[in-house]
């Protein structure tokens, strides 16, 4: 007769966000009580990426653009408004911003204003949400720069650099909708349980292998790349001396193709376009999309840096939407590219 297989100690969210907070002292509760509602959010968002298909009101574009002067798709705008509805009223946050948004969003009258602040790319990678690829969405709390305060929250209090970040994760809507979440002790991912409607720890202390034969790059821009990046690209997809090339593996979701490589090992490259006069830097987000990445990919013992060497969580934004070049992944690719950064 078979043995009765063991259930596997099932830890909800929310039972692993309080058990991490009596490890920090003096903690209130006030930051546990913030994903609470940043997770419900997120809860609505997947159930209608789920049913996208069968919805006219959400796949397609819609009339309007955002502040980067992209085409709105239908599911953009409805998981812009699902997480400011919850967020912007949870009582723990002083300030939040979008990155469909060109200002910052108050807190309205009559709420709590909370220590906390939250900048958030509701859907990244939204272009492939008319095809059922995997989307997601992207998060970075910071504390205010003065915690006791309860006046509203500013702009200056977002611009912080990336490793001040209280926390960061991000959501990503697959075959399953997983959230993967770093509150400065390691990352941990968890998997949402539709039947019961939590999300469970399915992949604690998640560690990025050291070194990882993808390559994650949209190659159709190769050639206003700079020189150096070129070289580098010609180096990791050589043959020479019976040399295994690196396997080329490009969603066009910031999110997936993270995971992938975070799960996998391997190496994600978006350069600047040297030809480019509309985004001459670069063109991913700092704030909501660089930073957040760049702080969970260090936890998990990989390394994030721009095309120029500089390591991302050193930056202090200027502004919002301030753009960054990125080159983020396993330590030893990372430190591969480095090598071909000219020195200063």
């Amino acid at each position: 007769m078979n043995a009765t297989p063991k259930q596997k100690k099932l830890i909800s969210l929310s039972q692993f966000i309080l058990e991490e907070q009596l490890k920090i002292p003096h903690a209130s509760g006030e930051f546990t009580a913030l994903l609470s509602h940043l997770v419900y959010a997120a809860k609505i968002v997947g159930r209608e990426v789920r049913k996208a298909g069968l919805l006219d009101d959400i796949l397609g574009a819609t009339d309007d653009t955002n502040v980067q002067g992209e085409t709105q798709m239908k599911l953009d705008q409805y998981a812009d408004n699902a997480f400011n509805q919850s967020l912007k009223i949870c009582g723990h946050l002083c300030v939040l911003a979008s990155e469909e948004h060109e200002h910052i969003i108050p807190i309205p009258g009559g709420y709590n204003i909370g220590k906390y602040t939250m900048a958030i790319d509701p859907l990244d990678g939204s272009s492939n949400i008319d095809t059922n690829v995997s989307i997601g969405t992207i998060f970075s709390i910071h504390q205010r720069l003065e915690p006791n305060s309860k006046e509203p929250g500013t702009e200056k209090d977002l611009l912080q650099k990336g490793h001040l970040q209280r926390c960061a994760g991000y959501i990503i809507y697959g075959s399953s909708t997983m959230l993967v979440l770093s509150t400065g002790t390691g990352v941990s991912g968890f998997t949402l349980d539709p039947s019961v409607g939590e999300f469970l720890l399915s992949h604690p202390n998640m560690q990025m292998p050291e070194s990882g034969d993808i390559y994650s790059a949209n190659e159709g821009n190769a050639s206003y790349w700079s020189p150096e990046v070129q070289t580098y690209l010609q180096k990791i997809k050589s043959i020479e001396g019976g040399k295994k090339p690196k396997t080329a593996r490009y969603i066009g979701s910031l999110v997936a193709d993270f995971h992938r490589n975070l799960l996998k090992g391997g190496i994600f490259l978006y350069p600047n376009d040297t030809k480019s006069s509309k985004y001459p830097n670069g063109k991913l987000r700092l704030l909501y999309e660089a930073a957040p990445m760049a702080f969970i990919a260090e936890q998990a013992g990989g390394m994030a840096v721009t095309v120029k060497g500089e390591r991302i969580l050193d930056l202090t934004p200027k502004e919002l939407h301030e753009r960054t070049t990125l080159v983020i992944g396993s330590k030893k690719e990372v430190e591969e590219f480095l090598t071909f950064v000219p020195k200063s």
